[in-house]
């Protein structure tokens, strides 16, 4: 299945992009109105954000419209009523408001992918077993090996692993990994985020299996065999 993601916002792009490619999406990615408007097809279908840089993203939407059939949900920090309105006057299937749930977001993907009857989108997320170096992730099985030894984790230092081993070498913020671990509803202190990276290292026997940015975040680094 196949998205046209039209989103200036780098971080926010690369961030939904990776959250999209777990459930088995393929993801095109524009950054501008006229890039999406010289689109020669939708894909499936169009996750639009209102807020472009060139152009409104209503008058994109409308172009969008005209070109293709597929669902078009838009994404967008306006809350306004008026916008929502014309949205979906304009063309638009649906309308989700920043900051938002990965989780909803899929949902009201497949919801409008049934209401136009277009095939429907994986439900669960498509997780190869992740090999890094030394160490074999598996995401549905949810085991670790070292060196075929089995590394028993917690569900969060799982899953914490999981999020830093899928993109070697990327720093993420501590603020992207606490809201992707622990759901950006998390209130309680960042030291939850320190404690997890403590015992993955002792569990993985090296520090150097993630690398501390100082003042920004973590990254993972495969390492190889001694």
């Amino acid at each position: 299945m196949r998205v046209l993601l039209v989103e200036d916002d780098v971080e926010v792009a690369d961030a939904l992009t990776e959250g999209l490619q777990q459930y088995g999406w393929t993801v095109d990615h524009v950054s501008t109105g006229a890039a999406a408007l010289r689109r020669h097809e939708c894909g499936d279908i169009v996750l639009l954000d209102l807020n472009l840089p060139d152009m409104d993203g209503l008058e994109v939407c409308r172009g969008l419209r005209a070109m293709c059939a597929v669902p078009i949900i838009a994404v967008t920090a306006r809350s306004d009523e008026m916008d929502k309105v014309l949205g979906l006057r304009l063309g638009a299937d649906d309308y989700i408001v920043k900051p938002y749930r990965l989780q909803e977001l899929l949902a009201r993907m497949a919801a409008v992918m049934r209401r136009t009857g277009t095939p429907p989108a994986p439900a669960e997320p498509v997780n190869p077993v992740l090999t890094r170096g030394r160490l074999t992730i598996d995401p549905a099985q949810r085991t670790v090996s070292l060196d075929g030894r089995p590394i028993i984790l917690t569900r969060k230092e799982f899953e914490l692993l999981v999020l830093l081993a899928g993109t070697p070498g990327r720093v993420f913020l501590r603020e992207q990994l606490l809201d992707a671990v622990w759901d950006q509803q998390w209130a309680g202190s960042s030291r939850t985020l320190d404690t997890h990276v403590a015992a993955l290292r002792r569990k993985l026997g090296s520090t150097k299996w993630i690398k501390t940015t100082r003042g920004v975040g973590f990254s993972f680094q495969p390492q190889p065999a001694p």
